[in-house]
């Protein structure tokens, strides 16, 4: 599995980059990061579709913390830190970004929120 040799937060933008070994590039969202967390608060325990978080069109990244060798935590500005992101989860995120965040807006839309 790939690794990032650069993970970079563009503040003014509420914009993670990351750039893997094998030549990936992935912009993220901080907004898309925080709605799609590998947290508990997100996944549900054991649920098979993420709890549907809302109102984090403005959220942003305070800290980016590393967990040892293989993943970081992410420090969001609402309070928000209990995701570990690990290398294969962050690159999963960005390869399938278009498609996990065209079904959020459509979960968003089927709830009336969008």
């Amino acid at each position: 599995m790939p690794e990032p040799t650069e993970i970079r937060l563009e503040k003014a933008r509420a914009m993670l980059i990351v750039e893997f070994d094998d030549g990936q590039h992935f912009e993220m969202p901080c907004e898309y990061l925080r709605t799609h967390s590998p947290s508990a608060e997100v996944r549900g325990h054991g649920l098979s579709e993420p709890i549907l978080l809302t109102g984090k069109e403005n959220v942003n990244i305070d800290k980016i913390t590393p967990v040892g060798s293989y993943a970081v935590c992410l420090h969001f500005d609402d309070g928000h830190n209990t995701g570990i992101y690990s290398w294969p989860f962050l690159y999963e995120l960005g390869a399938n970004m278009e498609a996990n965040q065209a079904r959020y807006d459509e979960r968003l839309q089927e709830e009336g929120l969008k």
